[in-house]
């Protein structure tokens, strides 16, 4: 008797495991889409096989769904790429089900040109990284191991009013203000430092955790916002200096990558690309760029009185002067700085 139990008992797990074993799911979602579009996530079991519950998640949270299908629009997530899956409850196992999709913008970016509107003196030893304006002066920040410095400057003159040297092991990067303190990040060791805006005394370094690089800096007066050379733009708690989330950078055709110095104007992040003399004009929620500027032909205004032969020698830095409403720029180891006005095409 003992041993016929055990068969019965054998057989009744291999049959039950091996009705589940037969269970075959696919996950399938529309692999590219656009902004504004609803996007349909559905849990396919090839047999039709009826499943207990089934949890769906984007981006590792679990969204609602009843049944084995959700729909939602795309103005949730923002344009990128958007990880999904699917907990499949079924008799006796569970079975995780992974799938992605891409979101691009739903229309183009807007073009503009520009107008010189005036130009000042620039350090044209300068290797600048990052350019804010703040109360009457710009404070510029300086690249290269052994060259790396943060700075004072009187914008009508290009002096240097006051000026630090950042740790040769270093290669410093971008910078931004906010509530009397300077954030400076450095390139690729990892690490941001903080200092008094008076006295420019270190108060502080920092880690980056999540993010690959420190390329640009600006904030929105609550939070610092960095890129870091990918096409990923990252919100920082200025207190505690951790990464809270990040917005993807795309236009209506691909996304878009090295993403320098940054400057908030308005609401929407203005960003010089890295090797390429243009400002992209991005929407600070969705991560869609609305415009792009052209500034080439600045490059060939300065070579008109300066020889730039390094490729690095590219357009970077941006600032901003609110109050009047004046738009800075200059360029890495330019002889001048550019006010400018942008002009919608």
């Amino acid at each position: 008797m003992k041993k016929i139990a055990v068969l019965i008992s054998f057989l009744t797990t291999f049959s039950f495991t091996s009705c589940n074993d037969d269970y075959k799911f696919t996950l399938d979602v529309t692999k590219k889409t656009t902004l504004n579009s609803l996007v349909t996530i559905t849990l396919k079991e090839k047999n039709n096989k009826p499943l207990d519950e089934v949890q769906f998640f984007i981006n590792g949270k679990e969204i609602s769904a009843n049944g084995n299908s959700v729909t939602i629009n795309t103005a949730q997530l923002g344009v990128g790429k958007h990880a999904v899956s699917a907990l499949a409850f079924y008799p006796g196992k569970t079975k995780k089900e992974n799938n992605s999709f891409e979101v691009l913008a739903d229309k183009a970016p807007a073009i503009y040109s520009y107008e010189i509107i005036n130009s000042f003196p620039h350090d044209k030893k300068a290797y600048t990284q990052g350019l804010e304006y703040h109360k009457g002066f710009l404070y510029e920040t300086t690249g290269r191991k052994g060259q790396s410095t943060l700075r004072k400057v009187e914008i009508k003159t290009g002096k240097v009013l006051k000026k630090i040297n950042l740790d040769k092991k270093y290669f410093g990067e971008g910078m931004t203000i906010l509530n009397n303190k300077i954030y400076w990040l450095t390139w690729q060791a990892k690490k941001g430092f903080v200092y008094d805006l008076e006295t420019f005394k270190q108060d502080k370094e920092f880690t980056y955790n999540k993010s690959q690089e420190g390329w640009g800096l600006t904030n929105n007066g609550t939070e610092l916002i960095k890129s870091d050379g990918s096409n990923k733009i990252w919100f920082l708690d200025p207190e505690t200096l951790s990464e809270k989330k990040s917005i993807q950078v795309y236009t209506n055709k691909y996304a878009l990558d090295n993403l320098n110095e940054l400057e908030l104007i308005e609401d929407k992040i203005y960003a010089n690309k890295y090797q390429q003399n243009v400002i992209v004009i991005i929407d600070i929620k969705t991560g869609v760029v609305l415009g792009v500027a052209n500034l080439s032909n600045l490059k060939k205004e300065m070579e008109k009185t300066q020889k730039l032969v390094p490729e690095d020698e590219v357009l970077n830095g941006i600032a901003f002067d609110k109050e009047n409403n004046r738009l800075f720029v200059t360029g890495k180891n330019w002889a001048k700085l550019f006010e400018i006005k942008l002009i919608k095409k």
